[in-house]
C-alpha cells in the first residue's frame, strides 16, 4: 500500500521509500553487484521522477486570470506578471508591473 504525499486533481506523488538492500557476501560476487545496481537504479529512478513532479513548470497567469475559489486548491502554486504588491504572505493583488510567486491558502492567493 503506497502513501501519498500530495494529491489534486491533475497529480498524485507517491512517497518512495528506501530500498532493502540485498547483504553483500564475503567475497565479490558479480551477481550481488549486478542485483544491487538493479535496486539502486529503480531507486534513483523513482527519486528522479518525484523530482520531476515537484520541478513542473510554473503555470504563469495576469492576477485577474488565477483560478477561483471553486478552481484552487489550498496548497497550489502561481507565478503572477502584474501584481501590485511584492510583500510576502501579503494578499496578491493585479494592476502593477511586478512578477511574483504565489500560493493559494485555501481563502486568499498570497504572495510567496
Amino acid at each position: 500500500m503506497s502513501t501519498h504525499i500530495i494529491t489534486t486533481e491533475s497529480s498524485v506523488l507517491l512517497k518512495t521509500r528506501a530500498p532493502a538492500l540485498p547483504y553483500a557476501p564475503n567475497q565479490y560476487d558479480a551477481d550481488y553487484h549486478n542485483q544491487l545496481n538493479s535496486v539502486l537504479r529503480l531507486y534513483f529512478n523513482a527519486i528522479d521522477q518525484l523530482i520531476g513532479q515537484l520541478n513542473a513548470k510554473t503555470v504563469v497567469y495576469t492576477f485577474a486570470t488565477l483560478p477561483d475559489a471553486t478552481q484552487a486548491q489550498a496548497g497550489d502554486r502561481a507565478y503572477i506578471t502584474d501584481s501590485s504588491v511584492t510583500t510576502f504572505y501579503s494578499n496578491a493583488a493585479g494592476g502593477g508591473a511586478f512578477g511574483v510567486p504565489v500560493f493559494y491558502n485555501g481563502t486568499n492567493w498570497k504572495v510567496g
